[in-house]
């Protein structure tokens, strides 16, 4: 082998080690990138993010002592837009809820800690979490409430919400002749309830993607006669819930957030909610 062909392949064999640093190099580099995306995914996806949409201008909180408290305070905000702060506008309210507190419902939160208690269908236990506000409805007739910013349902003897964890009708407000079969066994009468239910506003718990035995019927209404706990439920005063029922606007997307205080803290920054 001469001198030229020599140094011909050195030459080679430099850029061949060359071109194997440069290709290792971009592996590694591109390894890392695809690592750290899939990380700040992962973050992303489990964090749960801010389930408050920016389209909502009207926001409910409600809050107790502990998970297991029963009654607690309602707190009533607005907001002109998405950036702008939440303004309180009313003084808090107090509220009395399930029998056994606050439990993780299915609303628009995700993720919750695994050490804090699930909403179960019969556990006494109101939903924690961010819902949607669904219709009203009451005793008084549509012409009495025509003035509202929401829809509105007057209770009629056909009107219950069905509790049966088998029907197809779970978790649905609605009228008995509505439905082309009658598949339940159980249901919550609105009319055997006027003192309760003389005002009410539908939950939106567990109604879209409904998951069976998640919980079921939950609405913000009058408290009883004698101010028991409820089996899930948010009740106040009637004055209390009439005023909050013709508040509520349906183009301001309003919201309800129940939460125990210490978990309201712990969550109130991600969440961008208002000081209590």
């Amino acid at each position: 082998m001469n001198h030229s062909t020599h140094s011909f392949h050195q030459k080679s064999d430099q850029i061949v080690s060359r071109s194997n640093k440069t290709l290792k190099l971009v592996w590694i580099f591109s390894s890392i990138l695809i690592l750290a995306i899939m990380f700040a995914l992962y973050l992303l996806i489990n964090s749960g993010g801010n389930p408050i949409p920016d389209i909502s201008k009207q926001l409910i909180v409600v809050v107790t002592p502990s998970w297991n408290a029963s009654k607690g305070s309602l707190y009533r905000f607005e907001r002109a837009e998405s950036v702008s702060d939440w303004e309180l506008i009313s003084e808090p309210v107090s509220i009395i809820l399930g029998r056994n507190g606050l439990g993780w419902g299915r609303g628009l939160h995700k993720n919750p800690a695994q050490d804090e208690p699930i909403k179960m269908e019969g556990d006494g236990r109101s939903p924690a979490g961010v819902f949607k506000l669904g219709d009203a409805f009451g005793f008084p007739s549509a012409d009495e409430m025509k003035m509202l910013k929401i829809s509105y349902k007057p209770v009629t003897d056909l009107l219950e919400c069905i509790d049966d964890v088998d029907s197809r009708h779970y978790t649905k407000l609605m009228k008995r002749s509505a439905a082309d079969t009658i598949d339940w066994n159980s249901s919550e009468i609105i009319i055997s309830s006027p003192t309760a239910y003389h005002f009410g506003i539908i939950v939106e718990h567990n109604t879209t993607d409904t998951q069976k035995g998640a919980g079921s019927c939950i609405f913000l209404h009058c408290v009883s006669a004698n101010g028991d706990s409820t089996a899930g439920c948010t009740t106040m005063d009637r004055a209390e819930m009439e005023t909050l029922i013709r508040w509520l606007n349906a183009g301001a997307d309003p919201l309800l957030v129940q939460l125990p205080l210490p978990v309201y803290r712990r969550i109130q920054h991600d969440w961008k909610l208002p000081n209590l």
